[in-house]
């Protein structure tokens, strides 16, 4: 309202004093003051108490002579309409007067018309300051678009910022190039797609794409959020939408990324849960989209990891034109993401990330950066002025199962339970076919609630797993229990894990991979969300359920069985190396296999 901040202040603090003042009269008015009836007045008068009266409109008020009760108290009473009252006055010697209002009607109207009016805007003036502030934006601007606008050199980020995920790349180079160079698309009759969806799992690099998308083509790169259009206004979003799409308009071409694209694109449907706020603003979305001419060069972009439910309509021709997966990066990808992030970092020169890669299956982008920051950070606090591979394989143990708990001390026969539970594994491992070897085995607690790990490290890049692949896998998981049966005669919690993940295995086997004679081919599960948690969900009745049930333990005895047959026959071994195991507490791979190798020449090793 006020553009001058300091006439702003003088004009408040003058409005304050004023209130203060009138406050303060009407208070003291008021304390001072005591009500009567008005036959008590009358009773005054005949006693001759009272010494002066004034007559108002509405009220009297009466002054008491010295001398009586109330001589220091101002007295007032309603107005009586009372024709003998003057002659009461007469009598009693009293004062009398009439008080005559003489105050300015345009005064009376400044003070109660246009004060009060003048007080309130300037509440709300600065009340509704302070909420811009917490809104982001101005108080009449609630159907603004909140989007961040990124200039050409404030992404700051290309497709060489981007390593793992070559198909993505090359899927939207192609939008990079017609921002470039439309002509040479049209002339043929091409249009640039009107939008693309990464999709892909939580850290695989959807928002980075979006960016390196923006800086290679050098266009203005809107930013934001699916929740930044529904918020507590209903209608705002839709508005949010438009105007989006009007800014983006006129900054064409540009690119417009919109991440967590699900909170606004959820499949519409009949449900009492709807929210119609969000169906309004997805119908707007869907209208712009359908509105907008492509040739400008407006280019949307947005990202999701739960495409399953989005609705169909977002989805078609025409709207999002092109599906790119940015899937969890294959071994050659992993190196690739490594060296991207160790640039920045001091390396000594004979590390291997090949190395690291393989030991890091099933790691996205986010998982490596930050496995590369660990080893930074392990380096300074060893002294060290580079970063070695001895810093890289702890940092990706720290990932993994958590840093050393130094302070929890097991007790000798715990500590025994631990070292053969391990090495059951790695036995069971080291004696099948269709196993990853054993890269690490350690009984050395974690924080992240391991008292001991056997490591794997995969020799090659595995897509597809055979039926004898996944029960060896089972197998190995039931080596630790089995190794405590046959060494203590008796069991421990310590299989916890091992049990839930081979069930979890063996389930998978009956219910979605049809590695079974009974079920055949029959798909009795299906799977949910896979890109998050990827929780299969069940399609069969619940006798078929039981079956189910009935078939995977059979499996887990097999399985069972097949390793303690393998630990019994072996049982010297066992033991030979569980001792060096707490002895040494972390064996590496070549000590471990050298147990192996030499089983059958020298019993004593």
């Amino acid at each position: 309202m006020f553009k001058n901040k300091r006439l702003s202040i003088i004009l408040i603090n003058i409005a304050v004093i004023i209130v203060a003042i009138l406050v303060f009269r009407s208070v003291a008015a008021n304390m001072s003051s005591k009500k009567i009836p008005y036959n008590k007045f009358v009773e005054m008068l005949n006693k001759k108490q009272v010494k002066k009266v004034v007559i108002q409109n509405d009220k009297i008020i009466i002054m008491p002579k010295k001398g009586t009760k109330e001589e220091k108290s101002i007295l007032y009473t309603g107005a009586i309409n009372n024709d003998k009252l003057v002659d009461l006055l007469e009598k009693s010697g009293a004062e009398y007067s009439q008080n005559v209002s003489e105050s300015n009607p345009l005064i009376t109207f400044l003070i109660y018309g246009v004060f009060p009016i003048f007080i309130i805007l300037i509440a709300a003036r600065f009340l509704f300051g302070a909420m811009d502030k917490k809104m982001g934006g101005g108080i009449m601007s609630f159907g603004k678009n909140t989007a961040k606008l990124y200039a050409e050199s404030q992404t700051g980020k290309t497709f060489n910022d981007v390593a793992g995920q070559e198909e993505a790349k090359e899927s939207l180079e192609e939008i990079v190039d017609f921002l470039h160079n439309p002509k040479k698309y049209t002339e043929i009759g091409a249009k640039l797609p009107k939008g693309a969806l990464l999709v892909g799992p939580p850290g695989t690099g959807k928002t980075l794409l979006a960016k390196a998308v923006a800086g290679e083509a050098k266009v203005p790169f809107f930013s934001l959020s699916g929740s930044d259009f529904v918020e507590m206004f209903v209608g705002m979003g839709a508005s949010r939408v438009r105007d989006l799409f009007s800014q983006a308009e006129q900054k064409a071409p540009c690119i417009v990324f919109i991440d967590e694209i699900d909170a606004i694109g959820k499949s519409r449907d009949a449900s009492m849960n709807s929210n119609d706020e969000r169906e309004q603003t997805l119908n707007q979305l869907l209208s712009e989209m359908d509105g907008f001419d492509s040739s400008k060069g407006v280019v949307i972009l947005a990202a999701t990891n739960r495409p399953e439910i989005l609705d169909k309509a977002l989805l078609r021709p025409g709207r999002f034109d092109r599906t790119v997966i940015v899937d969890k990066p294959d071994l050659k990808g992993r190196e690739a993401i490594l060296r991207v992030h160790s640039k920045s970092v001091k390396m000594d020169s004979t590390i291997s990330l090949e190395d690291i890669a393989k030991s890091t299956v099933g790691a996205v982008g986010a998982d490596l950066a930050n496995i590369v920051n660990e080893a930074a950070l392990l380096a300074v606090k060893n002294n060290r002025k580079v970063v070695c591979q001895e810093d890289l394989d702890e940092a990706v143990e720290v990932i993994i199962a958590g840093k050393e708990k130094k302070d929890r001390i097991m007790s000798p026969r715990e500590k025994r339970i631990v070292a053969f539970h391990e090495v059951g594994h790695a036995l069971v491992t080291a004696l099948l076919d269709h196993t990853d070897p054993v890269h690490k085995i350690t009984i050395v607690p974690r924080t992240m609630g391991a008292l001991g790990y056997t490591m794997q490290l995969p020799t090659e890049e595995k897509y597809l797993v055979s039926k004898e692949e996944m029960l060896d896998q089972i197998t190995v998981m039931l080596g630790g229990r089995s190794a405590e049966e046959i060494e203590f005669g008796s069991i421990s919690t310590g299989a916890s894990n091992d049990i839930e993940r081979a069930t979890e295995s063996a389930r998978s086997m009956v219910s979605i991979y049809g590695m079974t004679d009974k079920f055949d081919m029959m798909a009795l599960e299906s799977v949910k969300n896979r890109y998050l948690d990827g929780r299969p969900v069940l399609n069969c009745s619940e006798t078929t359920a039981t079956e189910i049930d009935n078939e995977t333990l059979n499996i887990i005895k097999q399985c069972h069985n097949k390793a303690k047959d393998i630990l019994d026959t072996n049982r010297d071994l066992l033991t030979r190396i569980a001792e060096k195991l707490l002895d040494k507490e972390t064996l590496n791979a070549d000590e471990f296999m050298s147990f192996i190798e030499h089983r059958n020449d020298n019993p004593e090793l």
